[in-house]
């Protein structure tokens, strides 16, 4: 059974450090795009970054450039998101998901919920002092 499992998440006060792993239980990601989405209490949930399968392009949302690093390794079939100097707005549920074959940009600023392959669970991020 394919699953992606988020860990990582915690709580950071602003100023601090996460982070974020996905890792992929049957499923080979190297044919995938990866993309970290984050929902907050009563927000739609949004792009956050990703990352392609073919090129390793990556996105990132405008909120979070220069901030968090986004990088894959397909050999341990895992996906990371580095978070550097979290605010307290970054505090949400952390998901990622996987699609087939996709740029990162499409993946994270096009494409609906509905139209990922698979979704982890999520991982809860808290920001406070």
């Amino acid at each position: 059974q394919v699953q992606l499992v988020e860990s990582g998440g915690g709580l950071v006060q602003p100023g601090g450090s996460l982070r974020l792993s996905c890792a992929a239980e049957a499923l080979i990601l190297d044919h995938y795009a990866i993309g970290w989405f984050r929902q907050a209490p009563g927000k739609e949930r949004e792009g956050v970054s990703c990352i392609s399968s073919s090129d390793r392009s990556t996105y990132y949302a405008d909120s979070v450039k220069g901030r968090f690093t986004i990088s894959r390794d397909n050999a341990k079939d895992t996906v990371y998101l580095q978070m550097n100097s979290l605010k307290p707005e970054d505090a949400a549920i952390y998901y990622c998901a996987a699609v087939w074959h996709t740029a990162a940009q499409t993946m994270c600023a096009q494409l609906h919920n509905n139209e990922m392959d698979y979704w982890g669970k999520g991982t809860l991020v808290t920001v406070s002092s």
